[in-house]
């Protein structure tokens, strides 16, 4: 199972939010770039980055810092927040980043991932779907849609997605354990490679989703708050 520390940016800081809610953030650290060395040191095979501000604009809004990210390492990234055009794709990946994440966008014009794919590869495109109670939020979480989280896999496994990554909004940023259950689900029900996200707090946690075949787990506040040693789950589960 493949571990991702991750970097969420806001203001070209590295920050955690709460539950996707922007009023309730903590300020980690104000270089992303040094965070991200510290992840590679530790063993770190691939780093997972938000652009905050992105989400919430529909616009990427901190490409200084993730430019500066991918200059300080020699591992792969992968960025989400704010990619609604094919421009923006190409900008991300002439940073230097190795994958973008689509999230809104694919829920509210699904032919975009398509056009994507077929102009980039699969390999550089990963989708994001965030859901609560199974439903997808879009729009930085601020609103849910009618969206059902595993019919919408399904539809861009059609479109030739190979990689999702899946995140409990409600478990996000709250240290109690991701969702399993609606992981399995998606996991089992889809075949893709599902990559966790939201809510992992412990290495037990990671034994779960390594258990249902979870393809990857994305680790942010654990690593912050110092209840996950990167280097001991990487031993572990990588």
């Amino acid at each position: 199972m493949k571990l991702f520390p991750a970097i969420d940016i806001k203001n070209g800081q590295c920050v955690r939010l709460k539950q996707g809610k922007f009023h309730e953030v903590s300020i980690y650290s104000d270089s992303p770039a040094e965070i991200a060395k510290t992840w590679e040191s530790q063993g770190a095979s691939y780093i997972h980055i938000v652009d905050l501000d992105g989400a919430l604009l529909g616009q990427s809004a901190n490409d200084e810092a993730i430019k500066n990210i991918v200059k300080n390492i020699n591992i792969p990234i992968q960025v989400g927040g704010g990619i609604r055009t094919i421009k923006d794709i190409e900008n991300k990946l002439s940073l230097g980043v190795e994958r973008v994440i689509i999230g809104t966008k694919a829920v509210k014009d699904p032919g975009f991932v398509k056009e994507a794919i077929e102009k980039f590869g699969a390999d550089h495109i990963v989708v994001g779907i965030d859901a609560k109670n199974g439903m997808v939020a879009v729009e930085g979480w601020e609103e849910i849609s009618n969206s059902n989280a595993v019919e919408l896999a399904l539809s861009m496994k059609r479109y030739g997605v190979k990689t999702i990554v899946y995140t409990d909004i409600s478990k996000d940023g709250m240290l109690q354990g991701p969702n399993v259950q609606c992981t399995e689900e998606m996991i089992d029900k889809t075949g893709l490679d599902i990559i966790a996200s939201g809510g992992v707090t412990t290495l037990k946690d990671l034994e779960k989703l390594k258990d249902i075949n979870s393809y990857g787990a994305i680790i942010g506040k654990a690593l912050y708050e110092n209840k996950i040693s990167l280097e001991n789950a990487i031993d572990l589960f990588e």
